[in-house]
């Protein structure tokens, strides 16, 4: 039986264009990579637009919630096919605080996509690429030379810069430091899950996270429930499909192009962002967002880069086999 996963269903349609499609198998690895990011940074950024718009009434755990039940009805075939060597793991208590930080990244990240900015939070979002490097020098004792790290401390000068107050501003945003504990909590998800793959199969993780994370937020959901309207519980169902939508996009993209090609892409989001944010919600980024933004860039870039060129191919086994926290 086939895996009807973001992932297994990712590589029936790589399987298909490449084998049916003439134009798009002639094309460079690195190129489709570049055209899968791009569709998945668009798909990601409809996502945590309509749960803005959701959340301006319901709570974001109720929200969470059913984007939960509607993906893990999409993988709930394979894991009732599997049942119960697919609950196996050696590490429980590793599953355990990955689906805590998960639980925490989601709740923290989309709740600053519902009360800032779009493009505000999408910069700050970006952030997770510096703190995954911080933690795998903690955890995983990995060694950065000198220039990673001053890559890291520009980028969190970005952060800094977009955190700042604008004018009349108040001092501490606390749904930026929001956006920022959940970029922080998704890095660490990143660095348990490169633990974890050593020992468990890619739907062991998978089914964890997608069972573990439904039943970690119920009981908030419960608290804060309100009956969704019908126009609601449409754009709900419509979230948890493009959720997987997003996360298939980002796992063809990793496997048909080079990591270090294709992850800058994924930085357009930000353009998305900022269109979608003007248009859809009257927003325009102050200029500071648009500075920090620059340099959270740049910095992520080249430490992407470095990471090429030093052969640290894991980011990219991380993105295949999870998809991401989308």
């Amino acid at each position: 039986m086939a895996e009807i996963t973001p992932s297994g269903l990712a590589s029936r349609i790589s399987i298909y264009l490449t084998t049916k499609s003439n134009w798009w198998a002639g094309l460079p690895g690195n190129v489709r990579g570049g055209i899968w990011m791009l569709c998945a940074a668009f798909v990601f950024t409809i996502m945590v637009s309509l749960i803005k718009v959701v959340g301006q009434r319901l709570h974001i755990a109720e929200i969470l919630f059913f984007r939960q039940i509607i993906m893990l009805t999409f993988i709930a075939p394979v894991i009732i096919h599997n049942f119960p060597d697919i609950l196996k793991t050696s590490q429980p208590k590793l599953h355990a605080a990955r689906i805590c930080f998960a639980a925490l990244a989601m709740l923290m990240g989309f709740s600053a996509f519902i009360f800032l900015p779009l493009a505000d939070a999408t910069t700050i979002g970006f952030a997770k690429s510096f703190f995954t490097t911080i933690f795998a020098i903690i955890f995983l004792k990995e060694v950065v030379g000198v220039r990673r790290w001053v890559a890291m401390v520009l980028g969190f000068v970005g952060v800094v810069v977009v955190l700042s107050p604008g004018v009349g501003g108040e001092l501490v945003n606390i749904y930026g430091l929001m956006a920022l504990t959940g970029a922080a909590c998704a890095a660490m998800v990143m660095i348990i899950i490169r633990v974890l793959s050593r020992t468990d199969k890619p739907i062991t993780l998978l089914a964890y996270q997608g069972v573990g994370v439904g039943l970690l937020v119920m009981p908030l959901a419960i608290y804060y429930w309100q009956t969704p309207t019908l126009p609601e519980l449409v754009l709900l169902m419509i979230i948890g499909g493009v959720s997987i939508f997003a996360q298939m996009g980002n796992i063809l993209a990793f496997r048909a192009g080079e990591a270090s090609s294709v992850a800058p892409v994924e930085y357009v989001r930000l353009i998305y962002a900022v269109a979608i944010g003007f248009f859809a919600f009257g927003h325009w980024p102050d200029a500071r967002v648009f500075i920090g933004a620059g340099i959270i860039i740049g910095a992520a870039v080249y430490t992407i880069h470095r990471e090429s060129r030093l052969g640290k191919k894991q980011a990219s086994v991380d993105r295949v086999g999870t998809g991401g926290l989308r």
